[in-house]
C-alpha cells in the first residue's frame, strides 16, 4: 500500500506507521498474534496440546534419570534408578488429564511424592505438581484450590519428617512453588474474568443500542404516517367537498365553481408544500432539510377557514383564561391535528345533508385543556376495514398524558374529546 507525501512523492506504508497509528509496538503485536493462534488451536484441538506437553515432560524426567543429574540435589542418592523412574513417570504422564481431572491427578501424585521425600530422591519431577495446581487456580473454585494445597503440601510435611535436617530443602521450595503457582493461576484467571465481562458488556451495549436504534425507527415511521395521513386525509377530504359543491353549483352558478376550482387548487398546492416538507426532512441532510414551523393553536382559525370553503360550517369557541405560558409546540400540535382529523371524519362520514354543521370547543381550565369537536350528522357505515384516525387521535393524546373519546353524544351526531394536561401538570 502507497501513500503521497506532503510533497507529492510516493511512499509505503510501513509496519512502524501503523503500529504507531494504532499505539502498539511490533514486539507485542506479533506476540499477541502467536497467542491468540495458540489459544485457538488449543480449543480446536485440546488433545494435541496436553499430549506435546506430556510427552516433553515424560522426556525430560526420563533424561533426568538417565544422566543422573537428580543425584546432584538428591538428599539419598542411593535410591535405585527403577523406583526415581517410576515416580518421575508418575509425576509427569498424568499431565494429560491435569485440565479434566485435576484433583483426580493430585491424589494420584500425592503417594509417589511421599516416597520421594520418604526416601530422599527429591527428583525435580515433583515440581511438575505446580502445573496442575496453576489449572486448578485457573479454572476451579477456590476450596478445591485449598484442598489441592493439603493434597500438595501433607506428603511433604510427612516425608520432611524423616530428614529433620533437611526440612528447608525438603519442604520450602515446594511450599514456594505451590504459592506461587497458585497466586500466578489467580492474577490469569481474574484478568481473563475481566476480559470476558468486558466483552459481554460490550456485546450487551450493542445489542442494546440496536435495540434503541429499531424502536426509534419504529417510533419515527409511525409519527411519519401519522403525519402523512392527518395531512391528506385532510386536504383530500376538503377537495372532495369543494369538489362536490362546485359540480352542484355548475349548472346553476358558474362563478361559484370556479370559486370551488381555486379553492381546489389552492388547497392541493398546500397539501403538496406539507408533503414535500415532511418528505424533505427524510432525503436531505439535517443541515439542508427545509424546517418551518408546525401548525399551533394559532394556525386553528385558517384551518377552519379552510373546512367552511369545502362547505361545512363551523362555529370555534374559545372560553377560559388560557395560561400565561403557552403550551409546549408538540401539545399545539396535537390540539391541531385533532381538531383537524375530526373535522375531517365529520366530512367523510357525517353524510350528505343542507343542515350539516360542526362546533369545535376549546376550554382552558387550571390543569389541562380541553377540546370538543361536535357536528350534527348521521354517521355513514364504514365499508371495508376501519381507518386509523381515531386511533391516530388517541396515540398523539398519549404522548402528553392526554385522553380521548369519541363516539356518539346522543342520537345523532358524533364528538370528539381531548383532554390535555397543560406543561405544569403532574404526569
Amino acid at each position: 500500500m502507497t501513500r503521497t507525501g506532503p510533497d507529492g512523492e510516493d511512499g509505503r506504508v510501513t509496519d512502524d506507521d501503523t503500529n504507531r497509528s494504532t499505539g502498539t509496538f511490533p514486539l507485542t503485536g506479533h506476540i499477541q498474534r502467536l497467542l491468540q493462534r495458540i489459544r485457538a488451536h488449543d480449543r480446536r484441538r485440546p488433545l494435541v496440546w496436553d499430549g506435546l506437553l506430556t510427552t516433553s515432560w515424560v522426556l525430560f524426567a526420563a533424561l533426568d534419570v538417565s544422566s543422573g543429574g537428580w543425584r546432584t540435589v538428591a538428599v539419598d542418592p542411593d535410591v535405585p534408578a527403577p523406583w526415581v523412574l517410576t515416580m518421575s513417570v508418575a509425576f509427569s504422564a498424568p499431565l494429560l488429564w491435569r485440565r479434566s481431572h485435576p484433583l483426580a491427578v493430585l491424589l494420584f501424585m500425592a503417594p509417589f511424592s511421599l516416597v520421594n521425600v520418604w526416601t530422599g530422591a527429591v527428583i525435580q519431577a515433583a515440581f511438575l505438581q505446580e502445573i496442575v495446581v496453576f489449572n486448578i487456580a485457573l479454572r476451579q473454585p477456590m476450596r478445591t484450590l485449598a484442598r489441592s494445597g493439603a493434597i500438595v503440601l501433607a506428603p511433604l510435611v510427612i516425608g520432611a519428617g524423616h530428614f529433620p535436617d533437611d526440612w528447608d530443602r525438603l519442604f520450602v521450595p515446594h511450599l514456594y512453588a505451590f504459592a506461587f503457582a497458585a497466586l500466578v493461576g489467580i492474577v490469569v484467571r481474574t484478568r481473563k474474568e475481566y476480559t470476558e465481562a468486558l466483552v459481554d458488556r460490550a456485546n450487551r451495549l450493542e445489542r442494546e443500542r440496536d435495540q434503541q436504534a429499531q424502536l426509534a425507527a419504529a417510533a419515527e415511521r409511525t409519527r411519519i404516517a401519522r403525519e402523512m395521513h392527518d395531512i391528506i386525509g385532510h386536504n383530500l377530504s376538503v377537495i372532495t367537498g369543494l369538489a362536490d359543491g362546485g359540480a352542484y353549483a355548475a349548472p346553476k352558478s358558474p362563478e361559484r365553481a370556479a370559486q370551488a376550482l381555486d379553492a381546489i387548487g389552492t388547497t392541493s398546492r398546500q397539501a403538496l408544500a406539507e408533503l414535500r416538507r415532511l418528505l424533505g426532512v427524510l432525503r436531505d441532510q439535517p443541515d439542508r432539510a427545509e424546517r418551518t414551523p408546525q401548525p399551533t393553536l394559532d394556525d386553528i382559525d385558517a384551518l377552519l377557514d379552510g373546512v367552511r370553503s369545502a362547505g361545512l360550517p363551523v362555529r370555534l369557541h374559545r372560553r377560559g383564561t388560557p395560561p400565561p405560558v403557552p403550551p409546549t409546540a408538540g401539545r399545539q400540535l396535537t390540539v391541531y391535528r385533532v381538531v383537524q382529523e375530526g373535522l375531517t371524519n365529520t366530512l367523510k362520514h357525517a353524510g350528505p345533508d343542507q343542515s350539516l354543521a360542526a362546533e369545535v370547543t376549546l376550554t382552558y381550565r387550571p390543569t389541562e385543556l380541553d377540546v370538543l369537536i361536535t357536528d350534527n350528522g348521521n354517521p355513514r357505515p364504514i365499508a371495508g376495514p376501519g381507518g386509523t384516525g381515531i386511533a391516530g387521535m388517541r396515540e398523539r393524546a398519549s404522548l402528553y398524558d392526554g385522553t380521548l373519546e369519541a363516539g356518539r353524544p346522543a342520537t345523532t351526531g358524533w364528538q370528539v374529546r381531548l383532554r390535555l394536561p397543560l406543561e405544569d401538570s403532574p404526569s
